[in-house]
């Protein structure tokens, strides 16, 4: 058996039919080629999708022992497993491809995973991921309300999100002391934002830094013109702007330094 790992954040689902329910969850209607699953650990999901994508699945493990493990259940998948950390590894050399993500992604590093996601969204058309129920519940919020934040507006801009449903912590070994969710994003049709996209992304950060604060004092370390910063989109407050009007506020700022 593998042994779960709390340095690795590692709770093993043990539910087959939720198992079954998250793969299911892809829709593979994206045009991507292969399937990469990360921290596949057991393999409660691989069971399904190698039903699902027998030719076109790559796994990722960072737990030597889960890699090994797998590699015994799953010997027709041994050139596919890959012992590595999803974060790091050159994922244009191991994927080369459109490729849909999946998992039951390690709570201590979800937010990282998913700005990974942003960085190869151009490969990455779809992703159906386990996270902790908070975070979950903050990605697809709304602008308006206090989960609204920084990810929330980067995934946003570029992805379609859904909530699909909740898991409770009895299902997992070892329990997590948390609730978890399963969220699917999909790409939109976005090639460009319609502005500067790195001053965007500073933007949005530095917008939520100091989220109590209207723009106007949230966004002074960007060293904006007092005299330009009248606009009434300055009175407001960062979780209160949706992506197009962070896209606006962007290109506002954009052209006083031109």
């Amino acid at each position: 058996m593998v042994r779960p790992k709390k340095h690795l954040g590692q709770h093993f689902l043990r539910d087959r039919n939720i198992a079954g329910k998250i793969t299911a969850s892809l829709t593979g209607h994206l045009n991507y080629k292969r399937v990469l699953e990360v921290g596949p650990g057991t393999g409660v999901l691989t069971e399904f999708l190698i039903h699902d994508y027998p030719d076109r699945l790559t796994l990722i493990d960072l737990d030597r022992e889960s890699v090994d493990y797998l590699k015994e259940h799953y010997p027709g998948l041994r050139d596919q497993i890959i012992y590595g950390d999803f974060l790091k590894i050159e994922l244009d050399k191991l994927m080369k491809e459109n490729f849909a993500l999946i998992g039951n992604f390690p709570y201590n590093i979800s937010s990282q995973i998913f700005f990974r996601v942003l960085d190869h969204r151009d490969m990455i058309p779809e992703v159906v991921g386990m996270i902790q129920k908070e975070v979950a519940d903050r990605l697809v919020s709304p602008p308006g309300n206090k989960q609204y934040g920084i990810l929330s507006v980067l995934l946003q801009a570029w992805y379609d999100l859904e909530y699909l449903f909740t898991v409770e912590p009895g299902v997992f070994h070892p329990p997590p002391k948390v609730r978890s969710a399963v969220i699917r994003l999909q790409r939109n049709e976005k090639k460009v934002l319609g502005c500067d996209e790195e001053l965007f992304t500073r933007v949005v950060k530095q917008g939520f830094q100091n989220r109590r604060k209207t723009l106007r004092n949230a966004l002074k370390p960007l060293n904006l013109p007092a005299a330009e910063t009248g606009h009434s989109i300055f009175g407001q407050r960062a979780e209160q702007l949706s992506v197009d009007n962070f896209v606006e506020l962007t290109n506002l700022i954009s052209s006083w330094s031109r």
